[in-house]
């Protein structure tokens, strides 16, 4: 099971750090990623975060947004500075990735609910 949160309105230049809080998953020793999804739009990969702190960013979120993990709490983070109205969506973590282009939605079988973020 995977619980986001963390999300909420800021105002552009602002900053969150949204949460996913997993159980039945090691975050530590597994692949995970950060997805969103505005109205009309498509899912697409934000961040990408692979086993013993590798990190993949999308062109649009690399250099403002940070994914980290704390195993001891078994949480994934997305920190997300510098924020614009064009980052506001609805922020999904995914876990069991079956390999292929990791930011395509449809090569994840299990999601967490999602957290909302509306930047103004």
């Amino acid at each position: 099971q995977l619980v986001e949160s963390g999300g909420g309105s800021v105002q552009a230049g602002g900053s969150l750090r949204l949460s996913c809080a997993a159980s039945g998953y090691d975050v530590s020793r597994g692949y995970m990623a950060w997805f969103r999804q505005a109205p009309g739009k498509e899912r697409e990969g934000v961040a990408f975060l692979l086993p013993y702190g590798n990190r993949l960013y999308t062109d649009f979120v690399k250099g403002r947004f940070i994914g980290s993990v704390d195993s001891a709490k078994n949480t994934a983070y997305l920190q997300m500075n510098n924020l614009t109205r064009d980052d506001s969506a609805m922020y999904y973590c995914a876990v069991g990735w079956r390999g292929g282009l990791w930011s395509e939605s449809f090569r994840w079988n299990h999601w967490g609910q999602g957290t909302q973020v509306t930047v103004s």
